[in-house]
């Protein structure tokens, strides 16, 4: 459990889409429950107030003081009915990439007086096409916790483990507006010689430090197909100092990079006017706060280039560096971006 979870380093404090009293894991990692990504519930004990899927959206829970249906009060999570035995309610969710898990939320927003009291958390590993089934072992991520209405609970797993489905247990029933499961996808039998997007999500790419993200954090630049609207990307606020705006992004796996998109869709009046690419390979990463001032000197993977407005922009006259495992992106002055990808082969060492 995180009784006191650290700041995020690098971002800006009092208007940013992060609480401030988010751990670094679910600021820095993808979470893997996320329905928008694939994640899917396959199995549920009762559903009768809420269907378990809701608990799995993205977006931050709501509440709609007037909206009632053929069950009751409308609620924007999963919600059993009040149970009258000795059991306890259950949900079994297929996360949307084999990963690590490194952090947990359970989210009570708006459940007030129908929590769950405790709840807990198992996950387990099955190979490609095989879904969990009576005879499946699975093993502890998060041991019985106590919940508390209306609030968010962090945590983090009892051992980390790779896993592609997760069990949720609730005791005795109640509702849960949200469930993420934080972590780092793992490309699992890739073939190294096939070229492929390792900034991707789904590479087990990540965000790690950026200069700010006023209106959309930079993970969503990692994030599966074109963006579906200007609030799916990365955007910071209008620069009114000398500078420029840059993140830093982690390849899933170290490689020989070919090709580099960066995508503006739906950035029409307010996209960068250019941007460049630095890059490195690091075996060892240092602290993030080491990082940042070291990427100043990284070498340059993609010189400046003009940007334009609600376009997908392909280089692919690249620099041969050799392997990298960082990239430094930089925007000028600031703007918006949706997408940026890293087409390559994995190194062979990576």
């Amino acid at each position: 459990m995180l009784a006191n979870p650290s700041p995020p380093l690098f971002d800006h404090r009092s208007m940013n889409p992060i609480e401030p009293e988010a751990p670094l894991f679910s600021i820095h990692d993808c979470n893997l429950a996320d329905a928008s990504l694939g994640a899917e519930v396959l199995s549920v004990s009762d559903e009768f107030f809420a269907p378990c899927a809701r608990m799995l959206d993205p977006a931050p829970p709501r509440f709609e003081s007037a909206r009632y249906d053929q069950h009751g009060k409308w609620m924007d999570g999963w919600e059993t009915r009040r149970r009258r035995d000795d059991g306890h309610d259950w949900c079994v969710i297929r996360l949307a990439y084999a990963g690590t898990i490194t952090g947990l939320e359970l989210d009570t927003r708006f459940f007030t007086g129908n929590a769950p009291s405790c709840a807990a958390l198992d996950a387990t590993f099955l190979p490609a096409g095989t879904e969990p089934d009576d005879r499946t072992v699975w093993r502890p991520l998060l041991d019985l916790v106590t919940l508390q209405s209306d609030t968010r609970f962090w945590a983090e797993p009892k051992t980390p483990q790779l896993c592609t489905h997760v069990r949720l247990r609730i005791y005795p029933d109640g509702g849960i507006a949200r469930l993420r499961a934080y972590g780092i996808a793992c490309l699992l039998e890739a073939d190294e010689t096939e070229s492929r997007d390792l900034l991707a999500l789904a590479s087990g790419g990540r965000a790690l430090a950026w200069s700010d993200a006023h209106y959309g954090l930079p993970h969503k630049l990692l994030r599966p197909g074109r963006a579906g609207n200007m609030g799916d990307g990365w955007e910071t606020r209008r620069r009114r100092a000398p500078g420029h705006d840059w993140c830093i992004l982690a390849l899933g796996r170290p490689g020989l990079i070919s090709r580099i998109d960066v995508d503006t869709a739906h950035f029409k009046g307010n996209h960068p006017a250019s941007c460049s690419l630095q890059a490195t390979f690091l075996k060892d990463a240092p602290a993030t706060d080491i990082i940042v001032p070291q990427s100043l000197f990284w070498e340059v993977l993609l010189p400046e280039q003009p940007l334009s407005a609600d376009t997908l922009h392909s280089f692919s006259a690249l620099p041969a560096i050799g392997p990298i495992s960082h990239i430094r992106f930089n925007i000028f002055p600031d703007g918006g971006v949706s997408r940026l990808r890293a087409y390559g082969i994995m190194a062979a060492h990576g």
